[in-house]
């Protein structure tokens, strides 16, 4: 247990206040009876099997925090490194701070946050090695970094830049809302330490001393709708209507006056109409290994489609020659899928802070949709693998399991496929959380899959392809072309007129990568109308075979620019940042100049 000080000051006791029966969000704050099966047992925290006697044991605490008071002198960042022993690159709590009005009338409002401890939290049910867990004494959301293997996918998904991705250990580490201290009745040390009185804990919906307001918003506090989450704000002071970041975000807070609550929406000082390239940045991002898998597990999937659809039905619907090339290159189509997927799966695997414990993306099945996605992509690998190997062999048996296995990589590739869409669905990001996220996906997977199909045919036959082949392919590959830009219409519409961070997104490829969206939009126009000639005229000779070449070339550039803008345009909810990693700006010239690669400056490269 933790060590209590004989002279421990009484403002680090936790408070006995009586708490109502529900909080804010219509959740019981005694958790005693939810989890009754959890209830009575030990933490044991360092080994020590005592439990507290702490009456208020298995109630939803939270953090309060009153924005009038802050002075962002970090007493409570310092105070929560020291007690977690966190290295220089890493914070579990930050000081942000929004800003607003003209001189000499300026307001400063600071916002200390760190994990809420949420009724609905997003992090245990997004991540797929159950590294969380929702415990019953004092609501607390704990994770354990011995069981992550670093995917960082809760650090996407939780609004509030709870999780703390640790690149140099590889997996990722959180506030443990100091459940040491809890058990022998002291608040948590950054609470502890607050010079102000500005933070403070205890049970949910309880107001601390000289408090008034239970507020669960404030301006710069991301949307509690998404995670419930446990922390209380007051905030009395006056506040100009527009409250400004001060990172590099060209994002404000816009107070609704029907509402009274700020809004997040485009900086209108920090706009410019200067379109750039940014080619560096767009394709140098470190989720490459996520556009990698992306596009060859979905090129994968629709070619596998278009073949079975060739291998069953094509003398069905009169492609009878589309259906003999295929099955006439069948072992390189099927080899070439086999290897474009497993690098697919290997950059992605790689990708983790600890590759080798891929297997326990595989946990968390029931809630993840990470794991849900990993098991259909698995299971349509292994399907795949079955019907190239079975469907060699001409005889009844062969067939049947080639059959079977045709089947396995069905449902494995449509569970996959919605899965890869559905963990993309996450309401902290809103330019990913629309629908315009599936059309892109179903758009690569038809027009990658069929020109990967007649690139495969096209060579095995020396450059030679029928009439019916390209007619056939065509259809996938316009079909997908078209998809893809209708989805990419309605999403610039919608996020331009978005009231969230989104707007701020569309800004963004309208000006800083202004250049490099529109070459990529300009493509999909013109590979659109080429493909449609194509599949009229035909291509024949040398000077076919070159267009074919050219034409190939721009669909996969544009497929690969899209998919970069797709990663590095997204903008989370997250509280404003201002220091070191949390300011994109600092960012910036921190690896421009070298700062990145000194640890001992309190910052740590981003190698993951």
């Amino acid at each position: 247990m933790f060590k209590v000080r004989k002279d421990e000051p009484h403002y680090a006791y936790l408070p006995d206040a009586k708490a109502p029966t529900e909080n804010q969000y219509g959740k019981k704050i005694d958790l005693s009876e939810e989890y009754a099966e959890l209830t009575g047992k030990s933490l044991n925290i360092n080994g020590d099997s005592s439990i507290s006697d702490n009456p208020d044991r298995y109630k939803q605490h939270g953090f309060y925090f009153n924005a009038d008071n802050c002075i962002s002198c970090h007493a409570c960042e310092s105070a929560c490194s020291e007690k977690n022993d966190l290295p220089p690159y890493l914070a579990y709590r930050a000081v942000g701070y929004v800003e607003g009005g003209t001189y000499p009338s300026y307001t400063r409002l600071n916002i200390s946050m760190a994990c809420n401890h949420c009724d609905n939290p997003v992090c245990l049910k997004g991540c797929p090695t159950r590294a969380y867990t929702k415990y019953a004494e004092y609501g607390a959301v704990l994770q354990d970094p011995d069981i992550c293997f670093g995917c960082g996918y809760c650090t996407w998904v939780c609004p509030y830049n709870a999780p703390q991705l640790d690149v140099k250990k590889g997996h990722v580490h959180k506030c443990n809302m100091c459940v040491d201290r809890l058990e022998v009745g002291l608040k948590p040390a950054c609470a502890s330490a607050c010079l102000a009185g500005a933070l403070d804990f205890g049970v949910i919906e309880t107001t601390p001393e000289n408090r008034d307001q239970l507020k669960t918003s404030i301006p710069g506090f991301p949307t509690a709708d998404i995670t419930n989450p446990n922390i209380r704000f007051q905030q009395t002071k006056t506040l100009p209507q527009d409250m400004s970041r001060t990172d590099a975000t060209a994002l404000k807070y816009h107070r609704n006056d029907e509402t009274g609550e700020y809004e997040p929406m485009v900086d209108e000082q920090r706009k410019s109409d200067k379109k750039l390239w940014n080619l560096r940045k767009l394709l140098t991002s470190h989720e490459n290994a996520h556009i990698a898998f992306t596009l060859s597990a979905q090129t994968v999937i629709g070619a596998f489609f278009i073949v079975l659809f060739a291998q069953y039905f094509g003398n069905d619907t009169g492609f009878v020659d589309f259906a003999a090339n295929v099955s006439s290159t069948y072992l390189p189509l099927m080899a070439t899928l086999l290897v474009l997927l497993s690098f697919g799966m290997a950059k992605l695997n790689l990708h983790l802070g600890r590759p080798h414990r891929f297997y326990r993306g595989f946990y968390n099945w029931r809630m993840s949709p990470v794991s849900r996605e990993i098991a259909g992509i698995s299971l349509f690998f292994a399907g795949l693998a079955g019907y190239a190997l079975f469907a060699w062999f001409n005889n009844g048996v062969a067939q049947f399991f080639a059959n079977l296995s045709a089947l396995a990589a069905i449902i494995g590739g449509v569970g996959g496929f919605y899965y890869m869409y559905k963990l993309y669905r996450i309401p902290a990001r809103p330019y990913w959380n629309h629908w315009q996220t599936g059309s892109s996906f179903v758009g690569s997977a038809l027009t990658l899959g069929g020109l990967l199909v007649v690139i495969v045919v096209s060579i095995t036959h020396g450059f030679t392809l029928t009439s019916a082949t390209l007619e056939f392919t065509a259809i996938f590959i316009l079909g997908g072309l078209i998809i893809e830009s209708l989805g990419l219409l309605f999403h610039a519409r919608d996020m331009k007129h978005s009231h969230s961070e989104g707007a701020v997104s569309y800004y963004e490829q309208t000006t800083t990568y202004g250049k490099s969206w529109l070459f990529r939009n300009i493509l999909l126009v013109i590979n659109s109308i080429a493909v449609a000639l194509v599949s009229i005229y035909g291509l024949s000779g040398v000077s076919g075979a070159i267009l074919g070449v050219v034409l190939s070339l721009s669909i996969l550039t544009s497929a690969i620019l899209g998919r970069a803008l797709f990663y590095v345009l997204v903008i989370p909810t997250t509280m404003p940042g201002a220091f070191f990693w949390r300011n994109k700006g600092f960012e910036e010239h921190a690896r421009e100049t070298g700062l990145a690669n000194m640890p001992q400056a309190g910052v740590l490269a981003d190698n993951h």
